[in-house]
């Protein structure tokens, strides 16, 4: 059994805001391995589906990103999830655009999902941090201001055709590595 969480906040404006792609990865895996329709549920929308034999489900909490945390403990408790198969996938402004790194524990980096996760269930989750970068020097005079701004704008019709899109895809079809612990294989085949 695994859950899969997307971090990101509900609602048509922030559909494709930097702080959404968790959310647009886990819509991608519901697609790609034929999930039923999201539903209301463990203060998410919420799915599950069968892949490689697993159990795996797919949320995407709904409580907005600084109380990510009730949704998932929430799911996890119901499901009895172990805390080392909750797999969740977020935006990380300390990378570079389309890189992805992947972390067990440690700090949260002021990230407010992660904050809201560590707090209900703990850090022994895994996390797979996916690049955004921060905003530019002339974008930064009240840097966290700045920061808020910019990971609640959209992603640009040129990061989507030069590397969101394919990067999406590539973490979709190469999940079952994750669930398989292979890191590095899964590191390679989804590197930009």
């Amino acid at each position: 059994m695994f859950l899969f969480v997307g971090l990101g906040n509900p609602g048509i404006n922030y559909v494709n805001n930097r702080h959404n792609v968790g959310f647009m990865l886990v819509d991608s895996l519901a697609k790609h391995y034929k999930a039923p329709n999201f539903t209301k549920k463990f203060k998410s929308e919420f799915t599950k589906t069968t892949i490689n034999s697993n159990i795996c489900m797919l949320l995407k909490p709904s409580t907005f990103m600084n109380n990510s945390g009730l949704a998932v403990k929430e799911t996890k408790d119901f499901f009895n999830c172990p805390i080392e198969n909750i797999i969740v996938f977020h935006d990380e402004i300390d990378i570079n655009p389309g890189q992805v790194k992947i972390k067990k524990g440690g700090g949260h980096n002021g990230h407010n999902g992660l904050k809201s996760i560590d707090q209900f269930i703990g850090k022994g989750y895994n996390r797979v941090r996916i690049g955004v970068s921060r905003p530019s020097k002339i974008y930064q005079n009240n840097i966290n201001e700045n920061i808020s701004n910019w990971v609640l704008s959209d992603f640009s019709l040129d990061d989507k055709a030069k590397w969101l899109d394919n990067l999406i895809e590539k973490m979709t079809v190469n999940l079952i590595l994750l669930m398989e612990k292979e890191i590095n294989q899964f590191l390679t085949n989804t590197r930009q």
